[in-house]
């Protein structure tokens, strides 16, 4: 039986097995794919109705401890055609996932961004965690990406107090919508000055030919583009809103008052802490994997941008706010080096101890206050967290 389980397991390339090893990574947690638990979040209110998701997934739910809303269930218990599912009552989330979006400790009231909010799970568990009041905007760089999260929000009905922005996460400067000054600033790239009403899925026939150009000149928004508004809900604070309040310019001295509450970049990377990513390059050919992960080139841009994106959401969380750094990989160089080199240009940075984090099941990461989850220690998948405080200097 051992030598059946272990002829199942990949044949990792050695560049690939190199690659760990300069990592301090155990090649064995990419053969742990069938014995890691998928997660899924039961929207608060709804505890009363275990018993019957698991009479209808034909399984019984274990609850998360560590991690409250919670439950896993094994990989091959199939839940997308259940009613709880189809009408929102549960949504999968990896648990790791789950605990970046808990070290945010985010409170009632408290105004969230989401600077990498694709494809929205975590989205939805900001939403859920802020119940009916604050907001919560989700900026994403892709327009289809963003779009699946607009339909998980509404699906799931928790769309209320957010906005979604089709934006380039490293350059996005819109504040939440609690804070009105002078909109001048802004006019003068404004078409029409015109109130927003209600959201529908319905958008008049100008808008529609506008957003096809954009489309069609490119996905990639810089210089004076304005972020492209997808969704808002009735109470995000958009409606009654005029273009020119919502698209209002601040200088980066007034983000200290004027900010986010709690920030999560949860930044691109090469995605090799999530296992069952990993294993798909046995069917699409280890050289992919060498393009996509081991490339040095690629890696190279990709702390580019992570540091690009820390740094940004950043700039907009107000003073004594919070903000989470997470990736799914599992490499020193997107994680701990981009937290150092952060942490160098940003005196009133300071990685903060995660409390909730006493009973996860991770280990410490190469920094100081920072987190790793794998599939070894923590039966989830792979990533690494980082809590920052803006303190006022």
């Amino acid at each position: 039986m051992e030598e059946e389980e272990e002829a199942s397991k990949p044949a990792l390339p050695d560049a690939f097995l190199d690659f760990l090893k300069e990592n301090g990574l155990d090649p064995s947690i990419y053969s742990e794919s069938h014995s890691t638990p998928r997660y899924i979040r039961l929207k608060p209110g709804l505890e009363a109705r275990i018993e019957e998701i698991e009479a209808e997934i034909k399984w019984k739910l274990e609850e998360v401890e560590w991690l409250p809303g919670f439950y896993a269930l094994p990989p091959d218990v199939q839940i997308a055609n259940s009613n709880a599912y189809r009408e929102g009552k549960i949504y999968g989330i990896d648990a790791a996932s789950g605990a970046a979006v808990s070290a945010l400790n985010i409170s009632s009231g408290d105004h969230v961004l989401d600077l990498c909010a694709a494809p929205g799970a975590k989205l939805c568990m900001i939403s859920d965690l802020l119940g009916n009041s604050g907001s919560v905007t989700g900026v994403d760089v892709s327009s289809h990406r963003l779009a699946a999260c607009r339909t998980m929000l509404q699906k799931y009905a928790l769309g209320n107090l957010c906005r979604l922005f089709v934006a380039d996460g490293t350059t996005f400067s819109l504040v939440p919508t609690r804070v009105l000054s002078d909109p001048k600033s802004c006019e003068s790239i404004l078409e029409e000055n015109v109130t927003f009403k209600e959201w529908t899925s319905r958008r008049p026939w100008k808008e529609r030919k506008e957003a096809a150009r954009v489309r069609k000149n490119g996905a990639v928004r810089s210089g004076n583009q304005l972020p492209e508004l997808i969704y808002y809900g009735r109470h995000s604070g958009v409606v009654g809103l005029t273009k020119s309040e919502l698209y209002q310019t601040f200088r980066d001295s007034e983000y200290l008052s004027c900010g986010y509450d709690k920030v999560l970049v949860d930044a691109e990377c090469t995605h090799d802490g999530s296992i069952k990513h990993v294993q798909k390059f046995e069917q699409w050919g280890w050289e992919t994997l060498q393009r996509r992960v081991l490339d040095a080139e690629r890696s190279d841009s990709l702390t580019v941008l992570q540091l690009k994106l820390l740094t940004n959401g950043f700039r907009l969380l107000r003073a004594g706010g919070i903000l989470v750094y997470s990736t799914c990989s599992l490499t020193v160089a997107q994680n701990e080096d981009v937290v150092k080199q952060f942490l160098k240009g940003h005196p009133c940075a300071e990685l903060q101890v995660i409390d909730a984090a006493e009973n996860w099941p991770c280990k410490n990461g190469r920094v100081p206050n920072t987190l790793r989850f794998d599939p070894l220690t923590s039966k989830t998948s792979g990533l690494f967290v980082a809590k920052f405080s803006k303190l006022t200097i």
